[in-house]
């Protein structure tokens, strides 16, 4: 375990890198006994200078839920981190791309909570039930820590993803957002055009067989922390789609079929 005075350095370097946009090299090639649990101590110490500034969460986004992308971290479950205030964009706008230094984008349902969930022992159908609505989404994505090592051409570990925010910079919501019940959120599916052009498909079910799966585990697992899932909070469940690199200029447009679509474009 990395020692507080070491936790809260690379957690202010996080901090400087969101806001000059610089990207920094891997916390893992630094410190090479880094565990998962530095990770998130990194991260809540981050949480910590963000409200510190009047920054607040919204929600929490759950990633590497796929199992493929599991196996290339050589993990065996989700990551997590939270969604910021300022990380929510209107659908059908223009977002500045110098908000971010290399953005990508991914598919995905979000979760809007009617009623807490704190674990343990929640399980998918306490999500349901405390489930408000679910809405189609686009995560935006970014890395304050380099996806590749600038020298080595390493790729980062795990440990450096959880610490920068499991890479997450932006939501947006839209589509038709739809009751829990409505519909079986397995077969919600979703196709991704950049300038029109299809870059992407998939099935929610890629999410941990149903994207509510996702939701339950991060109750569970963050209920040791004391922290729970809070009434109105929007829950990213995990990307069904690989994520697709984007520059300025760039549309960016999901359709989820029947249940609408969500666009935007980088300028």
């Amino acid at each position: 375990m990395l020692d507080t005075q070491t936790i809260a350095q690379l957690a202010h370097e996080l901090h400087a890198a969101r806001q000059s946009r610089t990207q920094l090299r891997h916390f893992s090639q630094r410190h090479p006994s880094m565990t998962i649990d530095d990770g998130y101590a990194i991260q809540r110490a981050w949480v910590a200078l963000e409200i510190a500034e009047g920054r607040s969460i919204k929600g929490r986004k759950i990633g590497l839920t796929s199992r493929a992308m599991q196996q290339a971290s050589q993990i065996t479950e989700p990551d997590y981190a939270p969604l910021m205030d300022d990380m929510f964009f209107e659908q059908g706008t223009d977002i500045p791309i110098e908000r971010f230094i290399a953005p990508r984008v991914e598919v995905e349902l979000a979760f809007i909570l009617g009623r807490p969930l704190k674990g343990p022992g929640v399980t998918l159908f306490d999500v349901l039930a405390a489930t408000d609505y679910v809405s189609p989404a686009l995560e935006i994505i970014d890395a304050r820590i380099e996806q590749f090592d600038r020298e080595t051409k390493a790729p980062r570990k795990v440990f450096d993803t959880i610490s920068d925010f499991a890479a997450n910079a932006g939501i947006v919501l839209g589509g038709r957002p739809v009751r829990p019940d409505a519909i079986d959120l397995r077969w919600a599916g979703a196709m991704l055009f950049k300038n029109g052009v299809i870059e992407e498909t998939g099935l929610a079910a890629g999410v941990l067989n149903h994207p509510a799966t996702g939701v339950a585990w991060l109750a569970n697992k963050i209920a040791p922390h004391d922290e729970q899932l809070d009434a109105g909070n929007v829950v990213l469940a995990g990307s069904f789609t690989r994520p697709t690199t984007a520059v300025a200029g760039d549309t960016l447009h999901a359709d989820y079929g029947p249940l609408g679509t969500v666009s935007f474009r980088f300028v």
